[in-house]
């Protein structure tokens, strides 16, 4: 995804991409000087990223393509105490052997974004338990913990925030992570000539508390960019739905469910969505902008976006299937799905169970008749009509032998057959279990 590295600087390209919230005073002259190293840190709450981290990811990807030097930092040490930066209660606390269950799942999709073979500015991977697991209490208080100053560690707006909170207030273990994540800055700047962090608008404290930190310990000068937080206009939090959040582990989100995701977009978003999570350029996000105003009905934007980040995400036969998913719910041929895929595509239609013995049985089971029963048909008649109309359909492909049966062989994986009458009206037979 870092090929074809636009010619305008990284701050630039940030900033019409809408992904620059703010920048400490000297970075754009570190950045134009040669280059830089700079990380992010991920948590590994879990095993797999959620659309949530596609800005920081992105930030990650802009940075390579400029010619600098990425690291992705996950933090296996931090992650077993929590940041509280925008959260309103104390996490559970994860084991080490989850913390580094979690890394590995995450190093793994960070690799669809970010090239880790190139010769010129290779992506890298850390974990800060590599560090943080061998040093001693006495040790840290000492060489960290003498550097900070618990008034200016108070005034911190995460630190306000929660110790307002009667109810929970703020733990120590939750307190003292900004003093790990700035040493997660020295041990980076010591390591790897790391001098640049970039990250939400909401680790803008913690970022110059390990620039101040480098610097008190004899460091390099060191830098931060810090990306806007999101929303969508509509107020709901990005990354979430109705059946929950969106990750990019596929047994997760299936690669159905995440194109929709992406294909659901409000129009008032599009345009800030193809700037942030594609690397499609100015001219192309613009033609697209003026194809919604034009026609937003052919929605060509939101199926753009989706594609575009379904690719990335679960590579190009990922994307093949959860657009022929999609096609299936307006008339497409159910050739070629699985069952799991069936059974997730029609989860808001109407289904019905039958018994798989009627489909086994000698001669099938007659098709207008069981419309009548399953209720997608008034009556055999009235089915028998609608056959001879040419307007009903087995799997995506018409019927038209009003004494047309059913047999085994219709249900996919032996389990599911798809009735549609029209262009948009389903039913969903599961011969799944005996009656």
């Amino acid at each position: 995804m870092t090929q074809n590295a636009p010619a305008t600087s990284l701050l630039d390209e940030l900033r019409w991409r809408g992904l620059l919230a703010d920048f400490t005073s000297h970075a754009a002259e570190a950045l134009a000087a040669g280059q830089v190293t700079g990380y992010i840190g991920f948590d590994p709450t879990a095993s797999s990223l959620h659309v949530g981290s596609l800005v920081p990811i992105m930030g990650l990807v802009h940075l390579q393509r400029a010619g600098h030097c990425p690291i992705a930092l996950v933090g296996g040490g931090t992650g077993l105490i929590g940041d509280p930066s925008g959260k309103a209660s104390e996490r559970a606390l994860l084991d080490k052997a989850q913390a580094e269950e979690n890394a590995r799942g995450i190093h793994r999709q960070l690799s669809l974004f970010l090239d880790f073979e190139s010769r010129t500015n290779p992506a890298r991977m850390a974990n800060n338990l590599d560090w943080l697991s061998d040093m001693g209490m006495v040790d840290f208080l000492r060489d960290v913990g003498k550097h900070f100053s618990v008034n200016a560690m108070l005034r911190k707006e995460s630190v306000k925030r929660r110790l307002d909170e009667e109810e929970s207030g703020l733990s120590f273990t939750e307190f003292s992570y900004q003093l790990l994540q700035a040493y997660d800055f020295r041990e980076l700047a010591t390591r790897f000539g790391c001098t640049l962090q970039m990250g939400g608008s909401d680790q803008w404290g913690n970022i110059t508390a390990g620039i101040d930190l480098v610097r008190r310990m004899g460091g390099p000068r060191c830098h931060g960019i810090v990306f806007p937080l999101l929303e969508s206009r509509g107020g709901v939090k990005f990354g979430k739905t109705e059946a929950g959040t969106v990750w990019l582990d596929p047994e997760r989100t299936s690669p159905y469910r995440f194109y929709q995701y992406w294909l659901n977009t409000e129009d008032a978003d599009m345009v800030r969505y193809l700037r942030l999570f594609t690397l499609l350029g100015k001219a192309e996000v613009h033609e697209l902008a003026q194809a919604t105003s034009k026609n937003p009905h052919r929605r060509e934007a939101q199926r753009r976006l989706a594609a575009e980040v379904t690719r990335i995400v679960h590579g190009q036969e990922g994307l093949d299937r959860a657009v022929q998913a999609s096609r299936v719910l307006f008339g497409g041929s159910v050739e070629g799905l699985g069952a799991d895929e069936i059974a997730e595509i029609f989860a808001d239609v109407p289904s019905k169970t039958i018994a798989k013995s009627r489909l086994e049985a000698e001669g099938g089971l007659p098709l207008a008749p069981l419309m009548a029963e399953v209720g997608i048909a008034s009556s055999g008649s009235a089915a028998r009509r609608l056959i001879k109309e040419g307007g009903v359909y087995v799997g995506g492909v018409r019927v038209t032998d009003v004494r047309a049966t059913l047999a085994a062989a219709d249900a996919v994986e032996g389990r599911f057959v798809v009735l549609r009458v029209g262009k948009k009206r389903h039913c969903l037979l599961d011969a799944g279990a005996p009656i």
